[in-house]
Parts: structure tokens; C-alpha cells; sequence
């Protein structure tokens, strides 16, 4: 960060409040709140959680779907200098548990519907907040809080930097979700270094539709996080509806998104979709792939091109996108925004030859702390980060990604990239969605198994689909069995939970 610059999160917030008090800083539920108003508010926030004797870096549970008290109570536990846990709404009662005891929280901020899930597995919880004027017995009311905190007037952030600003649960392929330590001084770096892009994904004449679930690290940085950097404006929708969303983009003018693969499937089928991107100015996609027919649909229907980003958790979030390419191709993710530096490497971690896969190693400012509680995980002494993700680079310079090291399927000591197999499976015009992992084999160690979703209407049967990755497939990277499927298990930005479908198939 430039020096003056600020070095805790909510102070984003302070900033564009200063620059344009009146200007609209959120779109919701058919109200609009400036940002004066919603410093004001992050203000009372932070008063409010100071008076619950709180201590500097306690956890804070935010446990809330898109809405304004999210926001709210997120800048708010920032500039108390907490540190602030985004949690599915919709995640289960083990998974929210888990949750609470392992970061230790001490507060929760959730809705009156969830709080006897959150009391039975309250853990050391101390403080239980309930959105609205008054909740059940053995909770406190977050508009009395804010009540109380907007007679305390202008409120200073305290901490940031180095301190701890957000732990974030990551989905993980298998095992218990891990905590991502990602302090102020990361967050706020990927936000210096994507709006160094150009064409830039949001800038501060930008109304940006924040629909993407918040407690996820895309939308809560390079959706939410953005708006506030640059004080453009947010759109802000509690779920995804594709017509209800294309009202709110032709509504509001909305001219940046910051997207998923399951957005713009859904918009690429309704010819409403052209009209309401008029006023769009860049539409962006991240969390996972984007199929190639889904992009050529949507640019088609809308004379738009859909871009892709690649990041992690782990990175708060962006590390590439195609807007740096010179040409945006399919089933690229890009290239390295500037500030990260990317290198790939082998298994022995040496540098990969000229057009051959390698682990992704990633160094910047941005990169996290390390897992909670103790930081291990993180990068090492040179500030190398090891993502897990295997990709080559094209002859024009673009990487393409080609799959988890933990996903690739071992065909007789051959490595079999189930992303290579799901395009493929994608090309067959009867097939929606595929997915595609190793199974055990006994003459091959593992074998590949495929899991497809078929377009409406349409029967295809599995020795089909089994000829026709034959056509474009080496033998050992041809299925050996495919199963159809009425759906895929996705999170909620669209990445097909791969652990669960293990063990479903198992």
C-alpha cells in the first residue's frame, strides 16, 4: 500500500464517505444508503460491539445472507478491531459448529430463524445478536446495539496491517474446513493490485451487482471490497434469481459483475439477458471454470465477452484474469495480475520446462497469513505459497489450468486431469454438467468416473458418452464408467463439492 494510504479495511469505508457522503453506496431491498449513512452506521457497529467487552482480535461470527446488517456488522467488527468469520447461512448444523469452536468466537451475529441452530452449537459463544428489534430469550437485539453505538458519534478503527481481519473457512477437497488467517494488510493489497488492472473490474464510476454469496471470499472482496475502495456503488441482492436479476441490472444500470459459472448458464438461456446488459461494462467470472459454450453464448446473446479470474482464499482472492490477455481465450484463466508473482514448478520443485504442467507457486502482498490457529500452511520463508493447482502456460503467454494436484486421477502411473475429461463430456450437446474423479481399480490403481447432468428433455445413454470421449481422448484418459445424474453438488459460488461426490460413488 502507497503511503496514506489506509490500513485498516473499514477505513474504506471513512474514505469514500469523505469523498462523496451523499453518493449511493448500496442498492437493497429497494432502499439506497449513502455513504455517509453507512459509515455512520459502521460507526454505531463498532460502539456497539465495544460496549460488549469485547477484546481486540476476539472472533466475531457473522452468520447472515446478503444483506445490509452483513455489511454493517462486517465493517463494524474491522474498525472494533475484531476480527470478523463469515459463515455460510446455509451450512449445517456440524459445519457451523465446527466453525464456532475452532476459531474460538465470542460473538455471533445471526437472524431470529437461525438462532436454535446457533445455541445448540454455540460452543464458547458469550454474545448471541439477532438481526432486529428483539429475539428469543438468551439473545441481545442488533438494532438495539446499534441504537445504543450511534450515541457515541465518530468511531477510529483500531488495528490493521498486520492484525487479523478475517478468518474464512475454506471448502477444502476433503477433510474438516481449515480457517484462512488473512490480515487487513492482505485484503487491501489485492484490492491495490486489481485496480491496477486495465481495463479495471470496478472503479469508482461503477454500479456493481453484489450477488454472489458474501461470506465467500470473492464476493466479499472483489465485490464488496472493491465497492468500498473505490466508492463506486453495490447492487445488493440477498440470493441469485436470473430474471429477478436482470430486473435489478437494468434498474440500477449496473455496469460491472462480478459473477459465477451458475450466473451466467442461467442468464445465457433467457433472451431478456441482451437487454439487460446494455449497460454493462465488464463481466466477470470467477470461483470456478466457465464453460466455453457458456461463454460463447452469453457473448453471442450480448456482444460481451465474460472474463475469468483464478484465485484462493489463501490470496484474498485474485491472482490472474484474462483482462491482461491480449486475447481472452476459453479454458484460460489468464495471467498474473499486477503485484503477484507466479512460477510453476515440479514435483521436485524445480522449474517446469517451456509448456509443461506445474504446481502454481505465488508470492505478493496478499497472500495470507497461514491456517488458524498457529499460521502453519503459509508461505515460506521467501514468501512462496504453494496453491495446490496445477497449470501450463501457452505459447502466448497464458495459463491454462489443468487441476488440483490432490484431484489428478492415476491410470497406470498416468496422470489424468479430470478438467481435460469434463470439456470434453461438455462438448456432447446432450450434456449440461460434468465431473469427473479417480475411482479404485485393481488392475490400474484408479480408473475415471464420470458424473454428467443432461440438458432438459434430452436422453443420452452412458456408452454414448463413453464413444464419444473416445473421439477426443487418449485411452487412458477415457472413462471406464459414466453415470448420469439429476444434479451436482456445488458450493455456493458453483464448484462441484468433488469430496462429497466421492463419497456417494464410493
Amino acid at each position: 500500500m502507497t503511503a496514506g494510504s489506509p490500513s485498516n479495511l473499514a477505513d474504506l469505508v471513512r474514505r469514500a464517505a469523505g469523498r462523496s457522503p451523499d453518493k449511493p453506496a448500496l442498492h437493497f431491498g429497494g432502499e439506497t444508503t449513502s455513504w455517509s449513512a453507512l459509515d455512520a452506521r459502521v460507526d454505531a457497529a463498532a460502539a456497539g460491539l465495544g460496549q460488549l467487552a469485547l477484546s481486540t482480535g476476539d472472533r466475531v461470527g457473522l452468520h447472515l445472507g446478503n444483506t445490509l446488517d452483513f455489511v454493517v456488522g462486517y465493517f463494524g467488527v474491522l474498525r472494533a478491531g475484531l476480527v470478523a468469520v463469515p459463515l455460510n447461512p446455509r451450512c449445517t448444523f456440524a459445519e457451523l459448529g465446527h466453525a464456532l469452536r475452532d476459531s474460538g468466537a465470542r460473538a455471533l451475529l445471526t437472524t431470529p430463524q437461525a438462532v436454535p441452530a446457533a445455541q445448540e452449537v454455540a460452543g464458547g459463544l458469550e454474545h448471541l445478536l439477532v438481526t432486529g428489534p428483539a429475539g428469543p430469550a438468551g439473545t441481545a437485539s442488533w438494532d438495539e446495539l446499534l441504537h445504543a453505538g450511534a450515541e457515541g458519534g465518530r468511531v477510529e478503527s483500531r488495528g490493521g496491517g498486520e492484525d487479523l481481519a478475517v478468518l474464512l473457512y475454506t471448502s477444502g477437497t476433503s477433510g474438516r474446513p481449515k480457517g484462512a488467517m488473512l490480515p487487513h494488510r492482505a485484503l487491501l493489497a489485492n484490492l491495490e493490485q486489481t485496480a491496477r488492472i486495465d481495463p479495471p473490474v470496478v472503479s469508482a464510476d461503477d454500479v456493481v451487482l453484489l450477488v454472489l454469496p458474501l461470506f465467500h471470499v470473492y464476493a466479499l472482496s472483489t465485490g464488496l471490497g472493491a465497492v468500498a475502495y473505490h466508492g463506486a456503488t453495490g447492487v445488493l441482492l440477498e440470493q441469485f434469481e436470473p430474471a429477478g436479476s436482470l430486473d435489478q441490472i437494468r434498474r440500477h444500470a449496473v455496469t460491472s459483475i462480478v459473477g459465477a459459472p451458475p450466473m451466467y448458464l442461467a442468464w445465457s438461456a433467457l433472451p431478456a439477458t441482451a437487454a439487460a446488459f446494455a449497460s454493462v461494462r465488464v463481466a466477470l467470472s470467477g470461483a470456478s471454470a466457465l464453460p466455453a459454450e457458456v461463454l460463447s453464448r452469453m457473448r453471442e446473446l450480448t456482444g460481451h465477452h465474460v472474463y475469468e479470474g483464478y484465485g484462493l482464499t489463501e490470496t484474498a482472492p485474485v491472482l490472474t484474469v484474462t483482462l491482461l490477455s491480449q486475447v481472452a481465450k476459453p479454458d484460460s484463466i489468464g495471467r498474473p495480475i499486477p503485484g503477484v508473482e507466479l512460477r510453476l514448478v515440479d514435483r521436485q520443485g524445480r522449474a517446469v520446462e517451456e509448456g509443461d504442467s506445474g504446481e502454481m507457486y505465488v508470492r505478493g502482498a496478499n497472500v495470507f497469513l497461514g491456517y488458524w490457529p498457529d499460521a502453519t500452511g503459509g508461505p515460506d520463508r521467501d514468501g512462496w505459497f504453494a496453491t495446490g493447482d496445477v497449470a501450463y502456460v501457452d505459447a502466448d503467454g497464458d495459463l491454462h489450468l489443468v487441476d488440483r494436484r490432490g484431484e489428478l486421477v492415476l491410470v497406470s502411473g498416468f496422470s489424468v486431469a479430470p478438467h481435460e475429461v469434463e470439456q470434453v463430456l461438455l462438448r456432447h450437446q446432450g450434456v449440461r454438467e460434468a465431473a469427473v474423479l479417480g475411482v479404485p481399480d485393481a488392475d490400474t490403481g484408479q480408473a475415471v468416473h464420470a458424473l454428467v447432468v443432461l440438458e432438459p428433455g434430452v436422453e443420452v445413454f452412458p456408452d454414448e458418452l463413453l464413444a464419444h470421449c473416445a473421439g477426443s481422448l487418449a485411452r487412458f484418459k477415457c472413462p471406464t464408467s459414466v453415470e448420469v445424474v439429476a444434479t451436482l453438488p456445488r458450493t455456493a459460488t458453483g464448484k462441484v463439492r468433488k469430496g462429497q461426490l466421492r463419497e456417494l460413488s464410493a
